[in-house]
């Protein structure tokens, strides 16, 4: 950041009194621009023994699987941001059970909120899926999963089913966990 989105002045990056980190502070008007994580909010939908996949169509990790996630918008809910992105992603309604796996990733500043669904009609690639499939545990593209969040959630849910039981799961991937799942490159 090298100009104030307040007024259009200079800013300087640098500790203001009274707090604990670095922070982009303006020259002019003294504004503090807070940087904050952004909120990954998606769900996990399910139908009978079958989970509900995306084949993405965008970067990053174009071509891999995923589930229907994706940044909350200003102005609405946790609830109401899987929702929509799920409709976005995979042109599906869901019936929302709750928090399911909320994975916080300091190093790119990102928290997902995984909410397990179950899925109540029809499903279709959107705009940002190349398809969509419903997979049975067995089927699923595991060395093709894009991000190592769906991996985690999936494993928790394919482990969970047996006793019945869905309690939060509460975890992080840091940096070295992330270059364990994609490499050092």
């Amino acid at each position: 950041m090298n100009f104030c989105s307040h007024c259009g002045h200079t800013v300087r990056f640098e500790i203001p009194s009274g707090d604990d980190r670095p922070r982009y502070l303006c020259n002019e008007c003294g504004t503090i621009h807070y940087q904050n994580p952004r909120i990954v909010a998606g769900t996990l939908p399910v139908r009978g023994s079958r989970v509900l996949l995306c084949r993405r169509a965008i970067p990053p990790r174009h071509g891999f699987w995923t589930l229907p996630a994706g940044y909350m918008e200003n102005a609405e809910t946790t609830l109401e941001a899987a929702a929509r992105e799920t409709r976005e992603e995979a042109r599906a309604e869901v019936e929302i059970h709750g928090l399911y796996t909320m994975i916080s990733l300091p190093h790119i500043n990102q928290v997902y909120m995984i909410f397990r669904a179950d899925l109540t009609g029809g499903y279709a690639a959107g705009p940002e899926s190349l398809e969509v499939a419903l997979f049975e545990e067995h089927e699923i593209p595991w060395d093709e999963l894009a991000f190592p969040t769906i991996e985690r959630t999936l494993r928790h849910f394919f482990a969970d089913r047996g006793n019945a039981q869905f309690p939060l799961h509460i975890s992080d991937i840091t940096a070295k966990d992330r270059e364990r799942y994609f490499g050092s490159a």
